[in-house]
């Protein structure tokens, strides 16, 4: 099968099926094996690529496993504050209107120290994209327990697993940010297989229209595993967040075009 592959009149531009993006940088990812920040990464600079807006596309990361996105995205990227992504992309929309601007943010990030950055903006309409990787734990600081931390599950900071009475019950960030009016699009999505990870794909592109349509904001959350910090295989995390985070935070469209989307509808297309 090598040898076939190998022979030049296979190996041509018009054969190809599927390649690496150009636009990641050549070198090992950092992230823990099975992660799905470097699927989303990658259907991201996909969608960059297709649209040719490389030199035109600013993105924000903060603080959690999400700042490491300038180690492998050949795009300017800014750092931010701890939950601070938002306000900066106003400032750099603002600034520069006809650039592409993004935040790519963790739900410790997004959902706790940068709930009001994240909701004003929303509500304010601001021509950006959000993308949230909810994992439901604090990743890179050590496996605490998150916002959205599904009730009973075990973490470094909730090790008897999470008690509604005494830490609240998981916040539903995204549910919430979707009765905002300056949201037009909001959906949840994951990357743990290929079909999942094509509908990400979509769902990017249709936010990176939105903002080029100047529709006000475009929010996508990503549903994904953290198997160093669940304390799990990949293939555990995969089976263990299909089981246990999509009947609590559930897979599909969320507002569409300004409208809220009948749940019904969602469930009937998934």
């Amino acid at each position: 099968m090598e040898e076939m592959f190998a022979k030049p009149e296979i190996r041509k531009p018009e054969n190809i099926v599927y390649k690496k993006t150009g636009l990641m940088v050549d070198r090992p990812l950092s992230y823990c094996p099975g992660c799905g920040h470097g699927t989303v990464h990658r259907m991201l600079m996909e969608v960059i690529e297709e649209m040719d807006i490389q030199g035109n596309t600013i993105g924000v990361s903060p603080v959690g496993c999400s700042v490491l996105a300038y180690d492998f995205l050949d795009i300017d990227m800014l750092g931010a504050a701890h939950g601070r992504a938002p306000a900066l992309a106003t400032a750099i929309k603002r600034l520069w209107p006809g650039r592409f601007v993004f935040t790519y943010q963790g739900d410790g990030d997004l959902a706790a120290i940068g709930t009001a950055e994240t909701i004003h903006a929303c509500n304010r309409g601001e021509n950006i994209t959000i993308i949230f990787i909810n994992n439901g734990i604090y990743g890179m600081t050590g496996g605490q327990m998150a916002p959205t931390t599904l009730e009973g599950m075990r973490t470094a900071t909730s090790p008897y697993g999470r008690d509604i009475a005494t830490m609240g019950y998981p916040l539903k960030i995204t549910e919430l940010i979707a009765h905002l009016p300056g949201v037009n699009y909001v959906t949840r999505q994951s990357v743990h297989t290929p079909v999942n990870a094509r509908r990400t794909k979509k769902a990017i592109r249709k936010a990176f229209e939105i903002q080029k349509e100047k529709k006000g904001v475009g929010f996508i959350e990503v549903v994904s595993n953290c198997n160093s910090g669940w304390k799990m295989t990949p293939v555990q995390a995969n089976k263990w967040m299909e089981e246990n985070m999509f009947p609590f935070y559930p897979l599909g469209d969320i507002k569409v075009d300004g409208k809220l989307v009948d749940p019904k509808v969602v469930a009937e297309k998934e």
